[in-house]
């Protein structure tokens, strides 16, 4: 069962019952822009991330805005699709790239102002099945052929209702998005061609993906009922990680030395030693951690959904918390120096003094 961050709840609703397909009739959301509207920075949005000096959210219906000003205004980007997007990355100040439902993948190579789409659910079910094709006349599938038929027959059927969780990219050519149902793609050439890896992940129950992160050679996924997984560079799987809780995480973060996983009811667990051993990290609170980001000074900061800030000055081994001019839930956070943060949620996205 999917137990999603707040915000990721909301877009299930919103999706569900869109008056853009119900209104006058079927009309496709990968082949609908999405609307203009000045309210598109006061909507829900769920994904944040930086772009240089620039910031983009992204949230319900295609809706993507960005701002040059630190968050103090936002215009709204060209977007080819009116999918709800969960997640935004740029490895690169002018190169990023947006995830969402109905298996959208959307690409930037100016910043955030326009937006391409590079994948989709029809598209991607495709590459399942040519994939497949390819590697059984290579002879590459063994014994596992049946059962590999069987994964890629199931989701190929379910692709326009899969959605796509998380994205990162290591650099402006190497990605990966994951999303529900064991859902994983890379790229190796930007976005170029799409690559499924589901057959690469020790997750038999075939366990949510809700977050993908990296740092140098280590690559990180966490997901629902305690999933961990940690790419390993010399067979190219993604291998299970053994962790303490067992509940779902909804983020990662990643810095020197360390590696937080954080998830539902505040729950968070540390490990300096890549992932072979974890401790619990006392947050103080009962609601999800939702988004993470790293201040200019190293300082780490968590949000919930509730809208409640945590800081760590201590790589994530305690945190405290942080008091705002004003609380709203929370579904992603990014820092902006040492002075402000920038969050997204329900209630569209707003910059926060924190001195």
């Amino acid at each position: 069962m999917l137990v999603p961050r707040i915000s990721l709840a909301l877009v299930f609703a919103t999706m569900a019952w869109s008056p853009q397909v119900f209104a006058t009739g079927f009309q496709d959301v990968l082949d609908t822009p999405a609307v203009k509207s000045p309210l598109a920075a006061k909507s829900l949005l769920n994904g944040l991330a930086a772009a240089g000096n620039r910031l983009v959210a992204v949230g319900q219906r295609g809706h993507i805005v960005f701002s040059d000003d630190r968050g103090a205004s936002w215009q709204q980007a060209t977007v080819p699709v009116s999918s709800d997007l969960t997640a935004v990355y740029f490895p690169t100040p002018r190169k990023g790239w947006a995830v969402g439902h109905d298996g959208v993948v959307l690409h930037s190579s100016d910043g955030g102002v326009s937006w391409v789409r590079q994948l989709d659910g029809p598209m991607a079910g495709k590459m399942m099945e040519s994939w497949y094709v390819a590697a059984a006349a290579r002879g590459a599938l063994g014994a596992d052929r049946e059962k590999l038929l069987e994964e890629v027959k199931r989701q190929t059927a379910q692709m326009m209702e899969t959605p796509f969780l998380d994205v990162w990219f290591s650099d402006e050519n190497t990605g990966y998005i994951v999303g529900a149902f064991n859902l994983i793609f890379c790229t190796a050439d930007g976005g170029k061609s799409w690559e499924p890896w589901f057959h690469l992940t020790e997750n038999p129950g075939r366990q949510h993906f809700y977050s993908v992160r990296g740092l140098g050679t280590d690559v990180y996924i966490a997901g629902e009922q305690g999933l961990v997984l940690k790419l390993d560079p010399g067979t190219g799987r993604f291998r299970k990680l053994t962790t303490p809780y067992q509940g779902s995480w909804f983020g990662l973060a990643l810095g020197k030395g360390f590696v937080l996983a954080f998830g539902l009811r505040g729950n968070a667990y540390r490990s300096i030693d890549g992932g072979k051993n974890w401790s619990r990290v006392d947050t103080g609170l009962q609601e999800g951690l939702t988004g993470a980001t790293t201040l200019a000074d190293g300082s780490l900061v968590l949000v919930s959904q509730s809208g409640q800030v945590l800081m760590s000055r201590d790589t994530g081994a305690s945190f405290t918390p942080v008091k705002l001019p004003r609380t709203a839930p929370a579904s992603a956070v990014v820092a902006v120096g040492n002075q402000m943060l920038v969050i997204a949620g329900p209630r569209g996205v707003s910059a926060q003094a924190l001195r």
